[in-house]
């Protein structure tokens, strides 16, 4: 068995077996004794009682039951006086240990822990001085990384700005180049029709003569009448009007100035003005009737219009020995040299066939002079 024992630690505790009443242990008590042997017995009981108690209460104190019998006391007993002997031996160490160290231990230079002292000071105050040096940064910091938060949230307005105005931008770019390339195609097909443009000629394109069976015509207005094909006057005006502004603009090319007459050009009311009587007009244009045809004014205008045309011949002649146009023309008539026969520019006193015959070979003599000025003047 192992009495060793643990000081200052309650292993277990065992209650009293009961209440520890001395009224009840009487009250319960039927003894008849003599007085004195009353006394006697009531004193044996309650040691016996207290005895219990502090058997309970040493019990409950170490790991060894009590009552204990006398050997197992005296084993007890020797391994207390061994404990007490080692504590005391080694309370004895402790002391002469401590007394060792108090007396053999070398004093600390205090100069040198002052010094220590001194500078551990310093170095509290330096890092006290970086603290607040490094807090002081900080709170600049802090500001400094608010009004970054502002800047920021600035180039964010601005950049969103931006990128709204970089879109549109970009859609105006794609739009300018939409536009760029319309023009562009634009500019290669006005370039095109300019080239063709070039290649044609002024005169032959806004002037046309030709034919529509026994009639000549010139931009599709017939000139001359005839029995079977009664061409209407408003018709045959046009052509005359047509025919002036095509000499009247030939001459203008060559800087020719009829000695003469002046050509008016005045769409189906075209006349020629005398340059000896400016007071006399000569009208170009007829309404048909029995009056106009007593009335020697047309007439007159359609000979000095031939006087003009011949003008114009003597003038290319000038220039170009080689021209020559295929119907002579002189005082009023044209003369085919095939058939030596002469045809009168005149309506008065002629016949319709004849006069319309007159005005297709004076036509084909203007036409000659029109292909004449396009060949020296091909694209003006």
């Amino acid at each position: 068995m192992d009495f060793t024992p643990q000081p200052y630690t309650v292993r277990r505790y065992i209650g009293p077996q009961g209440d520890f009443d001395m009224d009840d242990e009487l009250s319960s008590d039927f003894t008849l004794l003599g007085e004195t042997g009353l006394g006697v017995m009531e004193n044996l009981s309650l040691r016996l009682k207290a005895t219990g108690y502090l058997f309970d209460i040493m019990s409950g104190q170490s790991e060894v039951d009590h009552p204990l019998c006398e050997e197992c006391t005296d084993t007890l007993l020797d391994q207390l006086d061994r404990q007490l002997y080692f504590t005391e031996e080694e309370c004895k160490q402790y002391k002469d240990f401590l007394l060792n160290l108090d007396n053999s231990e070398e004093k600390e230079n205090l100069e040198t822990l002052d010094n220590e002292l001194k500078r551990l000071e310093k170095e509290e105050t330096l890092l006290r001085e970086q603290l607040e040096k490094v807090e002081t940064e900080r709170s600049e910091m802090a500001k400094l990384i608010e009004k970054e938060k502002e800047t920021a949230k600035q180039l964010e307005v601005e950049e969103e700005k931006y990128w709204q105005e970089y879109n549109q931008c970009k859609r105006d770019l794609h739009q300018f180049q939409d536009d760029q390339r319309s023009v562009t195609l634009q500019l290669q097909y006005a370039q095109s029709q300019l080239e063709k443009l070039t290649k044609i000629n002024v005169f032959n394109a806004t002037f046309h003569i030709w034919h529509n069976g026994q009639f000549v015509t010139i931009n599709n207005f017939r000139l001359g009448r005839l029995p079977s094909a009664q061409v209407d006057w408003n018709e045959i005006n046009a052509a005359w009007g047509q025919t002036v502004l095509l000499l009247h603009a030939l001459a203008k090319k060559m800087n020719l100035k009829f000695t003469k007459y002046r050509l008016v050009p005045y769409g189906n009311h075209s006349y020629l003005e005398s340059l000896t009587d400016k007071s006399k007009e000569l009208p170009l244009y007829g309404s048909g009737g029995f009056r106009f045809f007593w009335d020697t004014k047309f007439d007159h205008a359609m000979v000095a219009f031939l006087d003009c045309l011949q003008e114009f011949k003597k003038e290319v002649e000038k220039g170009d020995s080689n021209f020559c146009l295929p119907y002579k023309m002189e005082k009023g008539r044209i003369e085919d040299a095939n058939t030596d026969t002469s045809y009168s520019i005149k309506i008065q006193f002629n016949s319709e066939e004849q006069w319309t015959k007159a005005l297709k070979y004076m036509m084909t003599n203007l036409r000659w002079g029109l292909a004449w000025v396009s060949s020296q003047f091909p694209n003006k």
